[in-house]
């Protein structure tokens, strides 16, 4: 029986093995095509080179929410500096969902694009993971995305890129590596609409262009602001307008001005109409820059930032000491007419300061005895804040729908709290909410729920949990729902008797 039991487990063993093992077989790794060439082969002096590039490099600028940087391609000895430049502004500590990486084929055209998907990328400098498994929708979904190795091969647009991030990021990453082999602008579009839900503050992309080649060292200075105005302008339009114009001049030796135009091309319908995106640019060198250049016949380089603007809010609305003894006074007195007459008071507003009479959301909170007892409020700002109070006091003492009404004898019992919010705004990353300091509303399709900055106090729960009980117990969405969901968030005055 025992030798039974030992030859069983030998085979389960052997068949494990073999499973892993075709695994691995069926996984291609896609290797190093220009280590040696565009960037050195050994570990260590690839390193040493990356450390010197970054310490020349533009620092990161004061810029929030960067979801994409427009970088070279070329040798770092010519464009090193540019691209650790673009490198800089991204949030090295930030752990993204994926890194989109994506580059115009200079080796063959092909219709569509080619995402990388039979294995990992290897460098000199280590093992490149591959969300093989997005990489594999995306081509499932879309007849344009196809896995062609041969797109991927000897393509340096891509494979140069990746050094910088394994040197600059602190936490590990993903990419999705992507060759366009297109030359229309009608499939850039088309692509532009399959990579849109991933464009946001959960992942990365990383779009690899070198701009104007082989004119002269002023011509090229030239070229290279009017295409650099045009992309920053955020217009497809403007782009391909501007491409066919420097085509036009008729300047020597001007073979393109955006060798990665299908790639800039497919940014731009991405972004173009968002009037949260904002494109900033690092800076501008080119060829004849460097030493190794020759200024009669350069190659430009441009880094270029894309982010979220952070929404403005009004001026800071503030309440008084004798605002707040008002607007509790309006509450309890609502309170104590409306159980007991079924009457909403009538208030004397010319002993009101002007903010009371602002049009505020607020909620309304009661406790009796230290527990909830009702809390209903109003977002929008529609109606005086002394109004608002009156109805939120009415609803949260009769038509909260987790208690039964308030009855005339608690009235004694019960402390009230005013909570005044301030305009709500919709976020890009969880990361901008501070617990304690925000409330959050969620809302998706037509469901929505929120929580008061203080619940997040009052719990002790961690960001996650804040998020989940919101969307779970307030908007009916589910645990997770709240990862595909618009997430506003808003702070409060709150205030008590």
């Amino acid at each position: 029986m025992k030798g039974y039991f030992f030859k069983l487990i030998i085979v389960l063993i052997f068949l494990v093995l073999s499973a892993s093992c075709k695994q691995k077989e069926n996984q291609v790794n896609r290797q190093p095509a220009v280590a040696g060439q565009f960037y050195q082969s050994d570990p260590a002096e690839l390193r040493s080179t990356l450390k010197v590039l970054f310490s020349k490099a533009i620092p990161a600028k004061d810029i929030q929410n960067v979801v994409a940087v427009m970088v070279p391609h070329a040798g770092y000895v010519y464009s090193g500096e540019v691209a650790a430049s673009g490198f800089n502004q991204i949030n090295s500590t930030k752990e993204y969902e994926n890194i989109f990486i994506i580059g115009s084929s200079h080796h063959i055209a092909f219709e569509g694009a080619s995402i990388y998907s039979q294995g990992d990328f290897i460098t000199p400098l280590g093992n490149v993971k591959v969300n093989k498994q997005l990489a594999g929708q995306l081509i499932k979904k879309h007849d344009f995305f196809s896995n062609r190795i041969d797109a991927h091969a000897r393509e340096h647009s891509l494979e140069v890129q990746l050094p910088f991030l394994q040197y600059k990021m602190k936490k590990d990453f993903q990419i999705v590596p992507i060759v366009l082999g297109t030359q229309s602008p009608e499939m850039c579009k088309k692509i532009a609409e399959a990579l849109k839900p991933y464009f946001g503050s959960k992942n990365l992309f990383i779009i690899s262009s070198d701009f104007s080649h082989y004119p002269s060292y002023d011509n090229a200075a030239k070229v290279d602001k009017a295409t650099a105005n045009a992309i920053m302008s955020n217009s497809p339009e403007n782009l391909l307008s501007t491409l066919n114009e420097n085509e036009r001049e008729g300047i020597p030796n001007l073979a393109t001005s955006l060798c990665g135009w299908t790639s800039v091309l497919t940014l731009l319908y991405i972004t173009q109409n968002n009037p949260d995106v904002f494109y900033t640019h690092i800076q501008y060198k080119n060829s004849g820059d460097t030493e190794y250049g020759d200024k009669s016949r350069v190659v430009g380089y441009n880094a270029i930032a894309i982010s979220f603007k952070e929404k403005k809010t009004k001026a800071q609305f503030s309440l008084s000491e004798k605002d707040k003894k008002d607007l509790l006074a309006i509450a309890r007195s609502t309170v104590v007419q409306y159980v007991m007459e079924r009457k909403v008071p009538d208030v004397d507003v010319s002993k009101l300061s002007d903010n009371v009479k602002t049009n505020c959301g607020a909620f309304v909170t009661f406790h009796k005895h230290g527990e909830l007892r009702g809390c209903i409020g109003r977002f929008e700002p529609n109606e005086p804040l002394y109004k608002v109070v009156q109805q939120m006091a009415v609803a949260a003492s009769t038509e909260d729908y987790r208690f039964q009404p308030v009855e005339s004898n608690e009235i004694k019992d019960l402390d009230i709290e005013i909570s005044v919010l301030t305009p709500m705004r919709k976020i890009n990353s969880i990361d901008e909410i501070e617990l304690g300091k925000h409330g959050i509303y969620i809302k998706k399709g037509s469901r929505g729920g929120t929580f008061l900055p203080q619940v997040a106090k009052e719990t002790g729960w961690t960001k996650e949990e804040f998020l989940g009980h919101c969307s779970q117990d307030k908007a009916g969405i589910g645990w997770d729902g709240w990862k595909d969901a618009d997430i506003y968030i808003y702070e409060a005055l709150v205030f008590s008797e």
